[in-house]
């Protein structure tokens, strides 16, 4: 059945809709980088001061505010929640659907374009992380927004000078790279360049690509959108703030931030394993295709040359995080939607590795989610057995979680299309083997985040956030010794900073905390409980500075 390219884009809004709305609430906000962000979001509504980006009603150099922004107005409609605090991430996964569909369709057609957001949609942290509240996904947006209309810009390289319609996309490209820049920081800006910058090396410098009169006009725009916060900032008299700023950047190129270390190969593992099945898909797609139109090459070119500046850059710097290498989801499935829809043309042949590949990867994901349950059901012997040595890590799995017998549903479901897949794929049906394969792993992240992640968010900081929310009104200030946290400020709904050393308050540290027997010799504090490798402290005087 045929549908018209209205009514595809208008089922793509409904499925996003319900593929990243509903539930968003269900689990509490993760710390560090969820609760971070909405915390900033909460004191902006606090204190009314939505210029500058607070934590702890502190100075935040860190980010730029345009993502908080965009928090803030949804805490403003729907008031201060989990839901609200990610909800402007699901309107992202909406648009991006949208977004992928609609260039792929005029890249090929409406087939490319639904394979597209169906590989999106369909691997397990594209898809998840519409349904957080981190920063990533608008960044990652504008910058992909920022390279798409540079590819047009190039794509018409004897275009003249004074051609307006080029110099529009020229000053599209800029303006969703200076967005990127107000969203995250000069990293957007640092990409763009990398990717430009491999793409002249590729063409060998051969033709012209952009005039110097082009140039100016991109350093400009960016400079004066992407600028204008900080110069009101400076103006303000904060360059203090926007000196702090740089120098984090610069300190998360070059060392471990906060101890997220890890090897070089980190983000290829993250990309294989966490964007499963489109990495797989796109491994057979790197390959030049001389059925491809010159436009099509010279797309696909751009995205393979985003993926490796993307995977290369941030395999380079010190600080390791998952989401850091998330700007690949783009490029990574356009080459999946590639591979499959040049599969189902007939116009590449399906390899016996990708089946391997996919049963073995498929078959380890489905194996650890049909495993996550057992956990709580063995938990003693697994303490007994002496493979893990963090005492916090054992504490937490002493967490009283209630199971509900049916937690196992995801990891069978996904066993299943991975089995389904392989036998419609060994008998050479492969398009329905590709559709199968991505509607299970569709629905499985979808019930993961359902059932399973709200168990998981218990035994990680459910007893702490339990405190905090019994805390909220009380004028009680809560810290935390020890470890990094912004759950006690956003949970316990703080109100203003106090700079008082004296008066009751209460302090969180984990049970392996080096200062815990200090405390313990302290006569000013007292220990309320403790629960799940937390514990909890009363300072009625507020004397106990130690950290």
């Amino acid at each position: 059945m045929m549908y018209s390219t209205r009514t595809l884009n208008l089922l793509i809004v409904l499925a996003g809709l319900l593929l990243f709305v509903p539930f968003l609430g269900k689990v509490h906000l993760f710390d560090w980088d969820e609760i971070n962000f909405a915390e900033c979001a909460r004191e902006m509504l606090v204190t009314g001061d939505y210029s500058s980006v607070k934590i702890n009603f502190e100075p935040f150099w860190e980010k730029p505010p345009l993502f908080i922004w965009m928090q803030a107005l949804s805490m403003n409609v729907f008031g201060v929640s989990e839901f609200s605090s990610r909800l402007p991430n699901a309107l992202c996964g909406i648009i991006t659907l949208l977004l992928v569909f609609n260039i792929g369709r005029k890249i090929y057609d409406n087939k490319f374009g639904i394979l597209w957001a169906l590989a999106f949609a369909g691997s397990f942290l594209p898809h998840f992380y519409f349904k957080s509240g981190i920063i990533d996904p608008w960044f990652n947006l504008f910058i992909f927004c920022g390279i798409y209309f540079f590819i047009l810009f190039t794509n018409n390289d004897n275009a003249p000078e004074n051609n307006r319609a080029n110099n529009k996309r020229l000053i599209l490209s800029a303006l969703f790279i200076a967005l990127g820049v107000m969203t995250k920081g000069p990293v957007a800006l640092l990409v763009f360049l990398l990717c430009f910058a491999l793409y002249l090396i590729l063409k060998r410098f051969n033709g012209r690509v952009i005039s110097w009169k082009q140039i100016s006009l991109y350093a400009f725009t960016v400079a004066f959108v992407g600028g204008l916060w900080f110069l009101i900032e400076m103006i303000r008299g904060r360059t203090d703030i926007i000196a702090e700023f740089f120098n984090y950047q610069l300190r998360l190129l070059r060392t471990e931030d906060s101890g997220h270390g890890g090897p070089f190969y980190f983000h290829i593992i993250v990309l294989l394993l966490g964007c499963f099945p489109a990495s797989i898909m796109a491994l057979r797609a790197f390959k030049k295709d001389k059925t491809d139109t010159p436009y099509q090459a010279h797309f696909k070119t751009w995205m393979i040359i985003l993926f490796f500046v993307v995977l290369v850059l941030f395999s380079v710097v010190k600080t390791k995080i998952l989401h850091y290498s998330s700007l690949c989801y783009f490029p990574l499935t356009f080459l999946s939607a590639y591979c499959m829809y040049k599969i189902m043309n007939k116009e590449i042949s399906w390899k016996k590795w990708m089946g391997y590949s996919i049963g073995a990867i498929g078959s380890l994901i489905g194996i650890a989610m049909l495993a996550l349950p057992l956990i709580d059901k063995y938990k003693e012997e697994i303490t007994a057995s002496d493979l893990i040595h963090d005492d916090f890590a054992l504490a937490n799995l002493q967490a009283d979680v209630h199971w509900n017998g049916y937690e196992w549903l995801p990891g069978a479901l996904f066993l299943t299309g991975i089995i389904t897949t392989l036998v419609l794929a060994s008998r050479r049906r492969f398009r329905k083997a590709i559709i199968v394969l991505f509607l299970a792993s569709l629905i499985t992240v979808n019930m993961a985040s359902l059932l399973i992640a709200p168990k998981v968010e218990q035994y990680s900081q459910g007893a702490a956030i339990e405190f905090y929310q019994k805390h909220i009104g009380k004028g009680i200030p809560v810290e935390t010794l020890g470890f990094k946290s912004y759950a006690h400020l956003f949970y316990t709904q703080k109100q203003s900073v106090t700079h008082a050393e004296r008066g009751h308050k209460h302090f969180v540290t984990k049970i392996n905390y080096s200062g815990n027997e200090t405390m313990k010799s302290d006569s000013t504090l007292t220990e309320i409980y403790r629960k799940n490798g937390f514990v909890f402290w009363d300072n009625t005087n507020g004397c106990f500075l130690h950290q």
